[in-house]
């Protein structure tokens, strides 16, 4: 039997509902655990999961999870509500994982998820995740996909303003997103991957008449992977290249922003009942490509409105934790 994959789980925001998918995913995940192919390591407050199981009428001493308390951390936790306290919390434990994982005591991390608003209040000023494993790791060209099921899309661009984003759409920072997207998708199975390139521009600029950045800064780099016999095409309109990925055209889109890729993901992945307009069940994952170590996080926020109430799902939790696996398992199998 091959050695276990340890996740480094971050609580994120224990103000959130973090702790309470935590222990309800290592409820549902007993099975991958007793098999022996999986351990998980929780960092963050001892007390939030503690609470947590009470509210998900779990038994704490019985649940499959070595707990890493990373404080102590000076104030109150405040369930559901944004506090620094809550950002301290979700810094440390993803401080600790890295370090974790850095030093071969965790092989990947799996986020709940953090606050940026929190996270500012404590002092430290990333604007998510990705930017603090960057900055923690010291890899600054970290790249995020986001994943549902066959539906996989790596950023060019994220947090940022949209007056940001045509500068930094730039060759080097496509190049490298296309590279770590290619050995993604090969850690994952795919043997031939197959990648739509988004265009920036409305109908990819229109021959230049709606922008030239389609013309003069993607479409060479496309040609480039075109020429060394990548399966890469574009730039093909944002409004048309999700379509052809839900089709199997494509085994991922590379999209220029935040909103252009994170739309099409979390409207499939988000399941509204249409009678109270309220979601019932959230799947999806965001993984960290590009970075020393991995990263597969949730594909949605802290929920403060419903933490601690105890109908937190933990569905995007535990494809996260799946996902790691996966990808770990090809990496393994690659002698990566």
């Amino acid at each position: 039997m091959s050695k276990a994959i340890r996740l480094a789980v971050t609580m994120g925001d224990p103000g959130g509902i973090g702790p309470e998918i935590i222990a309800k995913s290592a409820d549902r995940l007993r099975g991958e655990i007793s098999a022996g192919r999986l351990e998980l390591i929780v960092l963050g407050s001892a007390k939030a999961l503690d609470a947590a199981c009470t509210i998900a009428a779990l038994a704490r001493d019985t649940l499959p999870v070595t707990m890493i308390d990373v404080g102590p951390v000076a104030g109150d936790i405040e369930t559901g509500k944004i506090t620094a306290v809550g950002g301290e919390w979700a810094y440390r434990a993803v401080k600790k994982a890295v370090e974790m994982t850095q030093a071969g005591t965790a092989d990947a991390i799996v986020t709940a998820p953090l606050s940026k608003e929190a996270l500012h209040m404590a002092g430290h000023h990333f604007e998510g995740h990705t930017e603090l494993l960057a900055h923690l790791t010291g890899q600054r060209d970290a790249v995020m996909m986001l994943a549902h099921g066959p539906m996989r899309v790596s950023h060019v661009t994220t947090h940022c303003a949209i007056a940001d984003i045509p500068k930094r759409v730039t060759p080097t920072r496509l190049r490298r997103v296309i590279d770590v997207t290619l050995e993604a998708l090969e850690c994952l199975g795919v043997d031939k991957p197959r990648i739509g390139v988004a265009g920036l521009n409305p109908h990819a600029g229109e021959g230049g008449i709606l922008g030239k950045e389609d013309a003069e800064v993607i479409t060479p780099v496309i040609k480039e992977y075109i020429a060394k016999g990548c399966d890469v095409s574009g730039p093909v309109p944002g409004d048309t290249v999700f379509i052809k990925l839900r089709g199997n055209h494509f085994d991922a889109v590379i999209a220029m922003s935040h909103d252009q890729g994170h739309i099409p993901v979390k409207l499939l992945g988000f399941n509204v009942d249409p009678a109270t307009g309220k979601w019932e069940a959230i799947s999806g994952v965001n993984v960290t490509l590009g970075l020393p170590i991995l990263r597969t996080s949730v594909d949605h926020g802290t929920a403060f409105d419903i933490a601690g109430k105890g109908v937190a799902n933990a569905d995007s939790m535990i494809d996260a934790a799946e996902y790691a696996l996966k990808l770990l398992e090809g990496r393994r199998k690659k002698g990566l």
